[in-house]
């Protein structure tokens, strides 16, 4: 799965299940049974687990592109940066 596919695995995971609880509660509320909306929300989560979980094709259409490594070594590796803290640090030791 790409970054993008995540996003949206995110995206659609959050709707489903927030229509799968507005649902349950509607009904559970309408029949005025706790247990039938704890079943229904239980079912959206297990729908929603279903559509999002495996590596779905749709979730792979960004693909990244890695550089070969023979390409890596021509180019300089970034240093870690040096903080104005550690320089302060340094020049009062010293």
């Amino acid at each position: 799965m790409d970054w993008q596919g995540q996003k949206v695995a995110e995206q659609w995971m959050q709707i489903l299940l927030l229509v799968s609880a507005a649902i349950a509660f509607v009904t559970g509320y309408l029949m005025g049974s706790f247990q039938l909306m704890v079943l229904i929300y239980a079912g959206g989560v297990v729908l929603t687990a279903l559509i999002i979980v495996p590596n779905w094709p749709w979730f792979n259409r960004h693909p990244l592109n890695w550089l070969d490594p023979t390409e890596a070594d021509k180019h300089p590796k970034p240093q870690p940066a040096v903080s104005s803290a550690n320089k302060k640090k340094n020049n009062k030791q010293k």
